[in-house]
């Protein structure tokens, strides 16, 4: 009998460091753990390494053969020449690059970005940090002699800290502003032009490249963005369209070809295979059903019973749910709007129902947006916290007019990397096919298509009122 081999995938998110333990072979999640991230918008890389280290004491990785790491995008870990850490993490969520933002696209202008890069730089990305870093800590900025990301990073750390070269892989470096996935190379003077020099930068992988070992002889496959991480967890393929409802809401779907957007609304990110994801991110997802609960005094489940309560549409009410500001449409000092409040339309039930039609009409915005670029869907992938909530299961295929699958609850992010780890062992050309439970499946009517057009019409039309 052969004995089972079993391999770990790790998602090193905004909020947590969460691990799986997978059979190699099938994908079958043997062991799980997590451990808390401090909150907020920077932080000492430190923390993801101690993050790591509780979830996994204990021995959870007793045995395992392969490891690879699933790290949020974007993130700016500045290294000295010593690989001491300059300064915390400017993590993707951190919004105050925005003017450096700005600065960077009008020097080349948008569609210079969008050649070069795939994408037009959003105050997420890791080359607007660059900017922020050298404008407002000039010394921290001539301290920083390389540069990775947050899975690098933890990657490098898994490994023991090792000196010489480091690795990345293609979908993280597609997300820095400075990589091109169409030609699979840096562009070392958007570096320079951000920082002021060119430091170091992790070389480019293949997508099932190990690139070192864990001080007990451990192979660490080379990992790679969470996003990236998401869609081989889930299989996803040619016509899938991921929407992911967490912390943001973003919508990818994988293609064959490169996509370069000069608008800024479509990032043009590679995956983790060697095909390409172009991806929309919206900063406002799951908070947005969070905070209207607490408004109202309810939990989530409860808001979600009100939700279904109402007629599509809410009466008429509308959110513009830009609680955090917002990534896509660029607004990072916006605030959240409510309109169409009369006294009868103002009810608990409308207004719960508003937060989920406001939260999934930017998300269907995107998904417009990528099928202007090409993109061709088929049906939408759902996952995230957001994704349990039964108003949402029922609104999203009206509102985006086509049919919804919500896989079974998984950490897709760590599975997908336990599936990275699990390729690069096994040499071979492809990723080992895991087969991934669903736990609903619904096609919109008619009816359900047309009411949903007419959601997205308003919530257009308001957005235009009040933002232009």
């Amino acid at each position: 009998m052969t004995a089972r081999r079993v391999v770990a995938g790790v998602d090193s998110s905004t909020q947590s460091c969460k691990v799986v333990v997978c059979d190699a072979d099938t994908g079958q999640v043997l062991a799980e753990a997590s451990a808390p991230h401090p909150d907020g918008t920077e932080v000492d890389p430190e923390h993801w390494w101690a993050a790591l280290s509780q979830a996994t004491r204990g021995g959870l990785l007793d045995g395992v053969e392969a490891v690879a790491v699933g790290g949020q995008q974007h993130g700016l870990v500045a290294l000295d020449e010593r690989r001491a850490v300059v300064r915390p993490s400017l993590l993707w969520n951190d919004l105050r690059s925005a003017p450096d933002t700005a600065d960077l696209i009008g020097e080349l202008g948008a569609q210079a970005w969008a050649d070069a890069t795939g994408s037009v730089p959003a105050a997420s990305f890791t080359v607007t940090k660059l900017r922020w870093l050298r404008r407002r800590e000039p010394a921290n900025a001539d301290r920083t002699a390389e540069v990775m990301l947050p899975h690098d990073w933890l990657t490098w750390r898994l490994a023991g800290s090792p000196a010489g070269e480091w690795a990345t892989d293609r979908g993280d470096a597609s997300g820095t502003g400075y990589f091109s996935p169409a030609t699979g190379e840096y562009r070392l003077d958007l570096v320079d032009r951000a920082l002021g020099h060119r430091p170091a930068l992790p070389r480019v992988a293949g997508p099932a490249e190990i690139v070192g070992a864990t001080p007990a002889g451990t192979p660490l496959a080379v990992g790679t963005g969470d996003n990236m991480a998401a869609a081989l967890g889930l299989g996803a393929g040619v016509g899938d369209v991921v929407v992911s409802l967490g912390t943001s809401g973003v919508v990818s779907a994988v293609t064959d070809a490169p996509v370069a957007d000069p608008s800024g609304v479509v990032a043009g990110f590679a995956d983790a295979t060697g095909a390409f994801l172009p991806l929309v991110c919206t900063l406002n997802a799951a908070r947005v059903l969070g905070s209207t609960a607490a408004l109202l005094g309810v939990d989530l489940e409860e808001l979600s019973r009100l939700a279904l309560l109402a007629e599509p549409g809410a009466g008429g009410v509308t959110m513009l749910p830009y609680l955090e500001g917002e990534r896509t449409p660029p607004l990072p000092d916006a605030t959240g709007s409510l309109f169409g409040l009369t006294g009868a339309t103002m009810t608990p039930a409308n207004l719960a129902r508003a937060a989920v039609e406001g939260m999934l009409c930017g998300l269907a915005e995107g998904l417009r947006t990528l099928e202007s670029l090409g993109v061709k869907a088929r049906r939408i992938v759902l996952i995230g916290g957001a994704a349990r909530s039964r108003a949402v299961r029922a609104i999203a295929p009206g509102v985006f007019g086509l049919p919804v699958s919500v896989p079974a609850p998984a950490e897709y992010v760590a599975v997908g990397a336990a599936r990275q780890a699990a390729w690069a062992l096994s040499g071979d050309a492809t990723p080992p096919s895991w087969p991934v439970a669903t736990a609903l499946e619904t096609e919109p009517s008619d009816t359900d298509i047309e009411r949903g057009l007419a959601i997205r019409a308003r919530h257009a039309d308001v957005h235009a009122t009040v933002h232009g």
